[in-house]
């Protein structure tokens, strides 16, 4: 049994980790980077076409997004996740995949009159299709087959609709180990969605640590700290820009709104108009509502048995179109504006912030956490002027974040998951900063007596011993420009090929000559 540590490691996104065991290999968890990482990943040690299966902690694409790259590349097995996540994942990732070719065909627009060469999309509508119709989907809390000698049980970690810590039990002959995969960790208290469940053992453990080394403390009210920042926005004639993730966050700010709303906590402004221009967000919202009675805590089943959409309320408009999205703008009542996306990477939230960011009398509140080098830990950390769509906009706007509005647990809400796990042999600390991986690592060291590592992508652990058999691999900085996606994809092409050839030694001699043939024709072919 082999454990190889690639993504999210000594970083936030990406995270990824392979398993070789119980003649099988799969992964938890493919994400997409997002923002600036610092370090190069280790490759998955296998093609895709050799990936048996994936095992999914929940929707966002830092933990889902290179899944169609996945497919693209021959992937063929089963992805399982719960109902809501599969549910999630099926706009999610077709998202992703427009935005990978909206960019691409942006880009290559822009360098076509530049004579630069033009820009592949990492992966294509088709690719997250195809990854999509590999979704198998579960119930939380059931103990799941998924071949011999493997099982999975999924449990809620709190964090999104959906989301999962994965409990994973691998047999070889009499042998067994228990893994758990924390998944990302929610926080207490949040609208909508359950607390963390928390799990009773494992042997080894794979936590996340976003806050490892912060405590959020929050407003003893969020609906009240809310409100007063509506209120002096538009006492001074001001818009609430917020750029939110469009899937759970902006179902949170739904929920508080409704609240506010209701108890009139805006005064001399009733009915303030409130906009969700994000189609993702829209769909999302209804996916909320269709899983309603598998994850919604019991203050939000106490609007829904009373006939109450919780997420709902008088003044709401969702803007789907593009023109709905443009008119926004040009109409000067005090609103709010939610969109997407949370780190103010992509999608309208950028028009938004052109329009509003030069403007005094605006608000720029953050709800979220913002990577690093995205535009939007920028803003937070007070950037005086941002480029946008090639244009100087210097930032006058108030610029606010709204403490613990979190989805990740801080530092006490880690600790209360991670002693509550019993048996623990080792702990591998990832999906932090690399700071506070290192600094959360030694206080689970300090504080717990616990056998904890940092590990670097690359990192790799015998299963059965639990031994690392490449225990500090040297980090490597990424490099400012990485293979285009056209070539990525035909590297994987090759792997594929690879694998095929290699497992091609049972056919007839006349298989085998037809083999060669059609390969020496491709070569020839290119050659020429």
């Amino acid at each position: 049994m082999k454990l190889v540590f690639i993504g999210a490691t000594h970083e936030v996104t990406g995270s990824c980790t392979y398993i070789e065991a119980c003649g099988k290999k799969f992964l938890v968890d493919f994400g997409m980077e997002q923002g600036i990482n610092y370090f190069e990943n280790e490759k998955v040690p296998c093609p895709p076409s050799c990936i048996d299966f994936v095992l999914l902690t929940h929707a966002h694409i830092d933990h889902s997004g290179l899944l169609p790259l996945l497919y693209a590349g021959g992937f063929s097995g089963q992805i399982h996740a719960t109902k809501a996540t599969c549910n999630l994942c099926s706009i999610m990732l077709r998202d992703s995949a427009h935005i990978q070719e909206f960019e691409a065909e942006w880009r290559s627009r822009k360098g076509k009159r530049k004579g630069t060469q033009e820009v592949e999309p990492l992966y294509t509508m088709a690719d997250a299709e195809g990854a999509i119709a590999c979704f198998a989907a579960h119930e939380y809390d059931k103990v799941i087959d998924i071949c011999e000698g493997i099982k999975v049980r999924y449990t809620d970690a709190g964090h999104l609709l959906g989301s999962s810590s994965i409990e994973l039990w691998l047999t070889e002959g009499d042998q067994t180990r228990k893994l758990l995969f924390s998944g990302d960790i929610g926080n207490h208290k949040q609208p909508l969605i359950r607390d963390p469940q928390y799990v009773d053992e494992a042997d080894y453990v794979v936590m996340e640590a976003t806050y490892g080394n912060k405590r959020h403390n929050p407003p003893l009210d969020y609906a009240a700290a809310f409100a007063q920042i509506i209120q002096k926005t538009f006492d001074r004639g001001g818009n609430v820009v917020i750029p939110s993730f469009a899937v759970g966050r902006t179902q949170e700010l739904l929920y508080f709104l409704r609240h506010i709303k209701v108890e009139g906590m805006v005064k001399n402004h009733a009915n303030f108009p409130v906009y969700v221009d994000s189609p993702l967000a829209i769909e999302a919202t209804r996916i909320f509502n269709e899983n309603k009675e598998s994850c919604f805590d019991e203050e939000a089943m106490e609007y829904v048995s009373k006939g109450i959409n919780p997420i709902s309320f008088d003044g709401l408009t969702l803007a789907t179109t593009s023109d709905e999205s443009r008119a926004i703008n040009f109409d000067s009542v005090p609103k709010i504006i939610i969109s997407a996306s949370g780190m103010c990477e992509a999608g309208r939230i950028k028009h938004h912030l052109k329009h509003n960011l030069w403007k005094p009398e605006n608000t720029i509140l953050f709800v979220g956490y913002q990577a690093l080098n995205t535009l939007g830990r920028s803003l937070v950390e007070g950037a005086k002027n941002v480029k946008l769509f090639g244009e100087d906009i210097t930032v006058k706007a108030e610029i606010l974040v709204l403490a613990g509005i979190s989805g990740h647990a801080d530092v006490d809400g880690l600790n209360a998951w991670i002693q509550n796990v019993k048996g623990i042999k080792k702990v591998f600390v990832n999906h932090s900063e690399a700071s506070i991986a290192d600094e959360f690592t030694a206080h689970l060291k300090n504080d717990y007596h616990l056998e904890a590592y940092a590990p670097y992508s690359g990192a790799e652990l015998d299963i059965l011993t639990g031994q690392f058999t490449n225990a500090a691999p040297i980090p490597v900085e990424k490099k400012s420009k990485g293979y285009s996606p056209s070539y990525q994809r035909l590297v994987a092409s090759l792997e594929r090929l690879t694998a095929l050839v290699n497992k091609s030694s049972g056919l007839t001699n006349k298989e085998l000559a037809k083999m060669t043939d059609t390969l020496n024709n491709l070569c020839s072919k290119w050659e020429d």
